[in-house]
């Protein structure tokens, strides 16, 4: 049996590649090779916005929509030193519209995200894959991977066939088989050692809701971990513990007696699930972060979980299986037109993957410093910080949280993808300590290219691979596009700080990005100050010119303290 493309694995990484290349190909022959029969349970419930454009790009949107999943418009959180609650809002609650279902992707939809029943959704993102051709075989086991140096020769099925491809994809999730067969180490950049348990219970209350099925997620940090809460259909709620391995080794207890004494310790999720019943059937895994060394072979790949898995507490990991699986697709499909350089194709697929999975765990560990319970990752946070000459104080964590690669990440705002505001806030809800801008006092700026060489970076959009031009400096890449390289040419004029927040101002008005001067200077200033934390620009300060006064909203838009009344803090 002779294919074009055969992947491991039916899940959600497995569907979007497949869809995919028969979208934008349609006479590739493709095939999907999944152990299980669908559906079948799994966890992951929680999406993120990015995950809504890749939908809608394989024309499975309408599909998912008319599942009636719960909307997710951020996610309310107890944690680190504050026992208040606070939000995240991927969407104001108070400007999200009650409109009716199943609803187009457009307007507030496309800054919302899904919580799914991966029972249901996975199977209607498989079922779409073989209604565009995909040639997909449920409860059929890879027994083998045959091998001829660094390629693969062929796949073994436990019924003996053999599966023949030009391509093979390791879509297999944890079990990494692709991985596994060539012995491909995984780094495990992270101290943190986490289990998680979970269950389901049917009728649970919801902490809040919104419109036509609007509502957030709960993350309640405890004494020992934190739990979540998930409402992943109109009656049935995914409830999980998060805790380090060593801990419920040493508590003595089962993982059902652990379970549920979170639950009844922590009063938020207690209340809501007084009325509920739980399913009964406790499930555990180990939770902690990794990346494959190697992403590629010869005329292989390895994506989604197989490729690298970071830490839930920022529910990155749907997102990064769908996303490392577009940029797979357009991958293969450039491959076979040839446009490319084979070797430069395959490093930018790589690159971004692991440059993604770093930056979440990178996140996840932070966040984690917060948490008094978790003492290694805290210390071991700090060693990172130290390496790179910081010590992490308040002010500091929020110059670690804008450093790096950070910037190539999200083009379109710096930081990460998070607003200037919106990181600044976060160390200061985290830490309950003041964090300022390392640009605060600073007035003049130097580009900084010693040591960059100039190069190409892959865009992906529309089927396509574009090449841009970029500066390198080690793993760190600044894009010559958009807003990065309009500051570049500011400060290459003139690094004066009168100059640089005139031409700020004048350049993202003339862009329409935003209306008003104030606003135009905050958005800009996101980008000059990635800049500086990355290395590509050298703030200082000079008698002769005004240091920047410039007041950011205490809090962001899209973070704000909980007023909802539903449960009374204690």
């Amino acid at each position: 049996m002779v294919y074009d493309v055969a992947i491991i694995g039916g899940g959600p990484s497995g569907s979007t590649l497949s869809t995919l290349l028969k979208k934008y190909d349609p006479k590739l022959n493709v095939i999907v090779l999944e152990r299980e029969q669908f559906p079948r349970e799994h966890v992951g419930e929680s999406q993120l916005p990015p995950i809504g454009s890749v939908l809608d790009e394989m024309g499975v949107w309408d599909k998912v929509e008319a599942a009636n999943f719960p909307i997710k418009i951020g996610a309310t959180y107890r944690w680190g030193n504050t026992k208040d609650l606070w939000d995240f809002e991927l969407y104001p609650a108070k400007q999200f519209k009650d409109e009716p279902r199943p609803a187009k992707y457009e307007g507030q939809r496309k800054s919302t995200a899904f919580q799914v029943e991966r029972s249901i959704y996975d199977e209607i993102l498989l079922d779409h894959a073989a209604s565009v051709g995909v040639e997909v075989r449920e409860s059929t086991k890879v027994s083998e991977v045959l091998k001829s140096g660094d390629s693969v020769s062929g796949l073994r099925l436990e019924n003996g066939q053999e599966i023949l491809a030009r391509y093979y994809v390791d879509c297999s999730g944890g079990a990494g088989l692709l991985r596994r067969s060539f012995n491909i180490k995984i780094v495990e950049p992270s101290a943190l050692r986490n289990i998680a348990f979970w269950d389901y219970w049917v009728d649970a209350e919801w902490a809040f809701s919104v419109g036509n099925g609007g509502t957030r997620v709960q993350v309640m940090s405890i004494g020992y971990g934190w739990l979540w809460f998930i409402p992943i259909g109109p009656t049935r709620t995914s409830i999980g513990l998060v805790c380090p391995a060593d801990y419920f080794r040493d508590c003595k207890l089962t993982k059902e007696e652990l379970y549920h004494q979170a639950i009844r310790e922590e009063p938020l999720i207690s209340k809501l699930a007084k009325g509920a019943q739980s399913e009964g059937d406790v499930r555990g895994t180990k939770d902690w972060s990794y990346y494959a060394e190697s992403m590629y072979g010869e005329n292989w790949f390895l994506t989604g979980e197989a490729a690298g898995f970071a830490d839930p507490i920022l529910a990155a990991g749907l997102t990064m299986a769908h996303v490392g699986a577009k940029e797979l697709a357009y991958t293969i499909l450039e491959l076979d037109k040839g446009n490319h350089n084979p070797d430069w194709l395959k490093q930018q697929f790589a690159q971004n993957q692991t440059r993604r999975v770093l930056q979440h765990i990178k996140f996840a560990d932070f966040w984690y410093t917060a948490n008094g319970c978790f003492t290694d990752v805290k210390e071991f946070t700090r060693e990172i910080a130290a390496e790179a000459g910081l010590e992490l104080d308040a002010n500091k964590a929020f110059q670690w949280l804008g450093t790096g690669g950070f910037i190539h990440e999200n083009l379109g705002t710096g930081l990460a993808g998070y607003s200037l505001e919106g990181v600044k806030d976060t160390v200061e809800l985290l830490l309950q300590e003041p964090a300022e801008l390392s640009i605060a006092q600073q007035n003049y700026f130097q580009m900084n290219l010693d040591g960059a060489k100039e190069e190409r970076f892959a865009i992906y959009a529309k089927g396509q691979i574009l090449d841009q031009a970029c500066w390198r400096k080690n793993d760190q890449i600044l894009p010559k596009m958009g807003m990065y390289h309009v500051m570049a040419q500011i400060l290459q004029l003139n690094g004066e700080l009168p100059f640089v927040v005139t031409q700020i101002i004048r350049a993202v008005r003339s862009k329409g990005i935003k209306n008003t001067d104030h606003d135009a200077l905050q958005y800009g200033l996101g980008f000059l100050e990635s800049m500086v934390q990355g290395g590509w620009v050298i703030g200082s300060t000079r008698e002769d010119l005004p240091v920047l006064t410039f007041d950011l909203p205490k809090l962001a838009s899209g973070i704000k303290y909980n007023d909802d009344t539903f449960v009374p803090l204690t």
